[in-house]
């Protein structure tokens, strides 16, 4: 998906003339100079409750976000919620989620699980007991949070337990949904942030996957030093590699904002032209479902930059985008939040906030106030350990320039060519009936859908054994929970294969009454076509 050099420049030219106009009609006065240079200034001086008000805005904004998007959640799939679809707000809304769908939250609690691994470990908890916090929690799962999930549970420590070679949904939103903590912990400090998204975001993604959750706390970090959306949006894609389609995709779509200003519409449909096409996710590949780190970080920036600083018109726009429509203006509205503060969000939208602000967040024991504190006392920590100082009423940090963390593409070389419909005679194995399947594909990699589940009625849980054969040579002995938190999340799959003709045997070895193995649709994959 290379670029030919004389399209490179004019979208810069468009680009740098749209971030110019954002710089001059929107920046705080004391960065002019700095910000002019296409630089953030090397120190900041904030009080010690705008950290505290930025911190809480950044927190309220996501809840108020995921809460707004809520309704709308995946039922537009590869289309736009057109103007004439209301999208219904009320200060009850945050309380009935509490009540009724606390699932809703997921975009939060995920955070909370590693805001309070640091809380008890500091600053410099590794990545494992992150890891195993979140594997153990109580809370369901899904995508490649899930797949990690089993991967933790099953021995494979983080970063394998988030590389797509073990993790089908490696480039899937979920550290995009989850990264705000890492952003708020590290005002200023965007490369402080990415090492946190290192440890992180490895353990359930990789590439593109493991970028949107880097890119999203980057724009969190750059909020606390800037009010200029449009420059946030630029800056924080610097800690993106340029090679990556995550960084080539965000460049378009600020592009396109520059091309067709006051036109959200547009830069939509020729987002959805160029990049709405997923080869990972075994759920969204030949579908139009979409769960794509870069086209839903890119709803994240069209709801931004055509928001204009409007908190409702931004989570109006990015919900509006459709796909993962309560992640997306959560991120957006976080993002924002921050760089308004708490205090600047008006009150329409934060009056929900009040009823449920000491109420712990399901499978947690934390709640909206508590985590402004530990965010708060985080972000002190971090502030002191970076080289700023830390006063009584106000603090001193050293900000950081945005540098690109290391490159990585998952994927590599794989290109989905067909998805194979299981026989039905046959798509679920059990006692008593089949217990084995065959298929045969041509190609270099495939995932089998599906799942072990128990028959009803059956009140425990089983781990099924399920030895797969490729070409008559043991691949693995699948171990199949039937579990739902422990589930694993396809029931096989196997990249990196010679290109060629294979054959596949799946044979349940230890069947037992009252479970099964259900098998979805077989995704095959085949070398990435040559596009010149």
């Amino acid at each position: 998906m290379a670029h030919s050099s004389v399209n490179r420049r004019s979208k810069l030219v468009l680009t740098l003339a749209f971030v110019t106009y954002l710089v001059i009609s929107c920046k705080p006065e004391q960065n002019n100079e700095d910000q002019d240079k296409g630089r953030i200034p090397e120190k900041i001086t904030l009080s010690t409750s705008v950290l505290r008000d930025k911190i809480m805005g950044g927190w309220a904004g996501q809840v108020i976000g995921c809460t707004f998007g809520g309704p709308t959640e995946f039922d537009y799939q590869g289309t736009m919620i057109q103007d004439y679809q209301p999208l219904e707000w009320n200060d009850q809304m945050i309380t009935w989620y509490y009540d009724h769908a606390p699932g809703l939250y997921d975009d939060i609690y995920m955070d909370l699980t590693f805001v309070d691994v640091f809380d008890k470990e500091g600053l410099d908890a590794p990545a494992v007991s992150h890891a195993q916090a979140f594997a153990h929690a109580e809370y369901a799962l899904w995508h490649a949070n899930q797949a990690a999930r089993y991967n933790i549970l099953n021995g494979i420590d983080p970063p394998a337990s988030g590389h797509w070679e073990n993790n089908p949904h490696a480039d899937d939103i979920d550290f995009q949904i989850e990264a705000d903590f890492a952003g708020l912990m590290s005002p200023g400090m965007v490369n402080s942030a990415s090492e946190i998204c290192d440890r992180v975001g490895h353990i359930m993604n990789y590439g593109d996957g493991w970028y949107g959750g880097v890119y999203v706390a980057a724009m969190y970090a750059l909020a606390f030093s800037s009010d200029d959306v449009g420059f946030v949006v630029w800056e924080g894609l610097k800690s993106i590699p340029e090679e990556s389609q995550f960084h080539q995709c965000i460049s378009d779509v600020i592009g396109w904002c520059g091309e067709f200003p006051g036109d959200w519409k547009r830069t939509w449909f020729e987002t959805q032209r160029k990049w709405s096409s997923d080869i990972g996710c075994p759920d969204g590949v030949f579908d139009p479902f979409n769960i794509d780190a870069k086209l839903n970080a890119a709803y994240i920036v069209i709801g931004l930059m055509y928001g204009e600083g409007d908190f409702g018109k931004t989570l109006d726009i990015s919900t509006r985008c459709g796909q993962d429509s309560d992640c997306n203006p959560a991120s957006a509205g976080g993002i924002l939040g921050t760089m308004i503060g708490y205090s600047e969000i008006p009150e329409v939208w934060k009056s929900g906030l009040e009823p449920v602000v000491d109420r712990d967040f399901k499978y947690t024991t934390i709640s909206l106030n508590d985590v402004y504190d530990m965010s708060y006392r985080h972000a002190l920590e971090m502030i002191g350990k970076n080289g700023g100082t830390v006063g009584e009423g106000e603090v001193t940090i050293v900000t950081e320039q945005p540098e690109a963390v290391r490159f990585e593409k998952a994927f590599e070389g794989h290109y989905p060519v067909k998805l194979m419909q299981v026989n039905r005679e046959q798509g679920s194995l059990k006692k008593g009936g089949p217990t084995g399947y065959d298929f045969s594909f041509s190609g270099k990699g495939f995932v089998v859908r599906g799942g072990a589940w128990k028959e009803q009625g059956n009140l425990d849980d089983q781990e099924l054994i399920l030895e797969v054969y490729v070409d008559g040579t043991l691949l693995e002995k699948a171990v199949l929970p039937t579990s739902f938190q422990s589930r694993r999340h396809e029931v096989t799959w196997a990249y990196n294969l010679e290109d060629g003709d294979h054959e596949v045997h799946l044979e349940w070895n230890n069947p037992a009454g009252g479970a099964r193995i259900d098998l979805g649709p077989v995704l095959v994959y085949g070398p990435e076509p040559d596009r010149k």
